[in-house]
């Protein structure tokens, strides 16, 4: 990574940028991770590995952008539009409930969400087959067919790089990304705790 500056015939010249997900230029004094017992090939190792992720976070972002453009969809459309897939996909019967459990919205806003893609021509409301208080929602096929032809396909290619992968290195990532997750979760975090100032 570099930026630029002028040289003395006022040309750009790269300079050189630190890297930013190195640990030794993001806490060089051991505040925030204890390197004891790390050396220097595993530190290097755990930053090319922060730095995959981080490209894969950039990459999902894009291709997240890149799909509600093409379907001018927000991305709370978007998740619904998945959940609706699935539904189909597994015979599940998609209510206004199911679509907030799901995207772990209110009511109020699973409304609004269902206002809104019916107007865009996205979804239907049909009636319960079983429950005539209760209403099903069903994805128009025009929209599930952008859906699974853009995010869908790209998704899809995900599995791709999990087949190359063999039996025991899937079991490994699985474990690595499942510790992650718990370790970077804000459950029962206290901000205000003094060992996080």
């Amino acid at each position: 990574m570099t930026s630029s500056h002028p040289d003395e015939g006022g040309r750009d010249t790269p300079t050189p940028l630190p890297p930013l997900f190195s640990i030794a230029s993001s806490d060089p004094h051991q505040e925030l991770v204890d390197r004891t017992g790390l050396d220097a090939r595993d530190v290097q190792q755990i930053d090319a590995l922060m730095a995959a992720l981080a490209r894969l976070r950039a990459a999902e972002r894009e291709l997240a952008e890149a799909s509600r453009r093409f379907m001018a969809l927000g991305e709370t459309d978007m998740r619904a539009v998945h959940f609706l897939i699935v539904c189909e996909n597994t015979g599940t019967l998609a209510t206004p409930g199911a679509i907030a459990q799901a995207l772990e919205i209110s009511t109020a806003s699973t409304t609004k969400l269902l206002d809104r893609l019916q107007r865009a021509g996205h979804v239907r409301r049909a009636p319960h087959p079983s429950d005539r208080r209760a209403l099903v929602i069903a994805l128009e096929p025009a929209t599930r067919r952008s859906a699974m032809r853009t995010l869908g396909a790209q998704h899809a290619r995900r599995v791709d790089a999990a087949r190359r992968l063999l039996p025991e290195e899937r079991e490994v990532v699985t474990g690595f990304l499942e510790d992650m997750a718990r370790e970077i979760s804000v459950d029962g975090v206290d901000w205000e705790s003094p060992e996080l100032r």
